[in-house]
Formats: C-alpha cells, sequence, structure tokens
C-alpha cells in the first residue's frame, strides 16, 4: 500500500487528536475525583454544622438555669461568704468559658485554658483547604480583657471586641472567625491567580494587605502577548469573599467583542472565586484551540480537494 504525503499528514493529526483526547480523559477523571472529594468535605461540613447547631440550642437551654443558679447562690450569700465571691464568679465565667470552647470546635475554633486564662485558636479554611490559624489570649477577670494575639493589624479586632466582648463572647468569637476567614479567602484566591494562571496577567496583582482592593490586567489567551483588560475589585464587605463591585475596562482600541466579553467579566468576577475565573479562561481556550487545529490539515497537508485529480498509481 502506497502512502501519499497528504495520508501521513492525516496520520499524524489523528494521533494528534488522540493524544489530546487522551488528555482531555485525564483531566476529566482528575475534574471528578476532584468534584466527589468537594462534595464529601461538604457532606461532613453540613454533618458538623448540625451538630453544632444542636450543641447551640443545649447551651442555650442550659444557660438560663446556670444563670438562675448563680443569682440563687448570691441571694443566699452572707457576709462571711463576701471573700469567696469573687473566685466563685470566676470559677463559673471558667465554666462558660469551657461551655463555648466545646461548642465552637467544631466550626474550626479550639482553645484551653492556661495559668493566665483561656487562649482561643481560631483555624481558617477555604473551599476545604485548610489555611492559617490566630490565637488570642484572654484574660476573663472583669473587663474582660485580650492579653495578647496573633490576628493582623489589619483586622478590626479592638472594634469587635469593643462592641461584643464584654457583652456576648461567643457573638465576639463568631465575627471575628468570620472576618479571618474572609481575609484568607480573599488571599488565597490571589495567590492561586498568581500561582497558576501567571501567563494570563501582564505582571503582579497590585493590591492591599486586606486584599479588598485588586487590580490586575489581563489576557484570555494562555501565553498571550496582549493584556486588553484591566480589572479593579472591590470587596465592600470585609466578611465577603467575592467582590461586591467589580469594573472590567478595555484599552481604547478595543474591539466589540472585546468590549462585549469585558461586560460579561465584570458578571464572572462577582460570581466566582478569582483564579476559578480564569480556569474558565483557559477552558475556553482549549476549545477554540483544538477546533482552529480539526481546520487546520485540509490546508497544511496538502489534501487534494473535490477538484483535484487523484494520483495515478
Amino acid at each position: 500500500m502506497i502512502f501519499w504525503p497528504w495520508h501521513l499528514g492525516v496520520l499524524s493529526h489523528l494521533e494528534k487528536l488522540e493524544a489530546s483526547s487522551h488528555q482531555r480523559a485525564l483531566k476529566q477523571r482528575e475534574e471528578e475525583q476532584h468534584q466527589e472529594k468537594v462534595a464529601r468535605l461538604k457532606a461532613r461540613i453540613q454533618e458538623l454544622r448540625r451538630q453544632r447547631d444542636e450543641m447551640k440550642a443545649k447551651l442555650s437551654m442550659s444557660e438560663p438555669e446556670l444563670i438562675e443558679g448563680k443569682e440563687s447562690m448570691q441571694s443566699t450569700k452572707t457576709p462571711q461568704d463576701a471573700d469567696t465571691s469573687t473566685q466563685d464568679a470566676l470559677e463559673w465565667k471558667v465554666k462558660g468559658i469551657k461551655s463555648l470552647l466545646q461548642l465552637f470546635h467544631l466550626t474550626g475554633i479550639s482553645g484551653k485554658l492556661t495559668r493566665e486564662g483561656p487562649c482561643l485558636c481560631i483555624s481558617t479554611a477555604f473551599e476545604g483547604t485548610y489555611l492559617d490559624s490566630y490565637y488570642l489570649h484572654l484574660c476573663i477577670q472583669q473587663p474582660v480583657q485580650i492579653q495578647r494575639h496573633t490576628v493582623p493589624a489589619f483586622i478590626p479586632l479592638e472594634q469587635i471586641a469593643d462592641e461584643y466582648l464584654q457583652t456576648d463572647i461567643k457573638r465576639f468569637i463568631s465575627v471575628l472567625s468570620d472576618h479571618l476567614n474572609a481575609y484568607v479567602g480573599r488571599k488565597f484566591q490571589a495567590e492561586q491567580l498568581q500561582e497558576h494562571f501567571a501567563t494570563f496577567l501582564a505582571g503582579p496583582l497590585q493590591g492591599n494587605s486586606l486584599y479588598n482592593l485588586l487590580q490586575f490586567s489581563y489576557g484570555v489567551e494562555p501565553e498571550g502577548r496582549t493584556f486588553p483588560f484591566l480589572a479593579k475589585l472591590a470587596y465592600g464587605d470585609p466578611m465577603c469573599i467575592l467582590p461586591t463591585e467589580a469594573t472590567v475596562e478595555c484599552k481604547e482600541d478595543a474591539s466589540a467583542s472585546e468590549a462585549e466579553m469585558a461586560a460579561s467579566h465584570q458578571a464572572l468576577f462577582q460570581e466566582k472565586p478569582l483564579h476559578k475565573v480564569f480556569k474558565s479562561f483557559t477552558g475556553s481556550a482549549e476549545t477554540l484551540s483544538e477546533a482552529g487545529t480539526l481546520e487546520s490539515p485540509a490546508s497544511s497537508k496538502g489534501v487534494p480537494s473535490d477538484s483535484d485529480e487523484a494520483p495515478a498509481e
């Protein structure tokens, strides 16, 4: 059997298609495994949240009884008991702190009692990935005070403490945890973008320490040389991981299709985590590349058209 040059071109193209199909199958299998893992983790989170809610309900039911018992003890005290009243109050407060630590353990918050007082640990995570942990050492004397901590300076810890620490310590811990998880979530997205999608960017991201203001120029093709879009993301809610405001601008000489694309990107940035938006760009680029490859053999490998004469054997 005689192989003509155009036959070899078609065979080469088929081999490329087969290799591309194999790579897509591997990627799809990895994605399915990742989705299954995420689904399991989400189910586990839901179960932990259910247990947390049950514990909250039990604690809320027991608190009035503890308060009532404390008040009855205070009403029956004699002058001789005055010396021990402060110690009793501290022991009751320590018991309350222990209950809080048990309650919040299921939500990434743990702690232990030390000689100086309770030490809280707030562990943060984003989409099943555990990230940083932060510590607070509390003094449970009246008023309750924060002795030392590892919370970043740009987190409004003092403001949150002024609002909740003396009146509702559960609320204080919950709000502080929300602030920290939102901060590390935004930071994680920015780091993932620069680590895995740097070829889409014209340079490093510009932003502040809190990662609630970000700006960067980008394109939609990996290894591309043009970066026609400028994105500005603002996270108005400090406890949010997605921007409350997204602006995407085009260069002055941008085409109508690029302007339309910029408008669609604004919505994407407010709907998906930052690195997942660029992952969708990767999928679009691969689709366009494969479509171009399918059209190329007839023109580049010399495959005869219907009007050409077949070669004589």
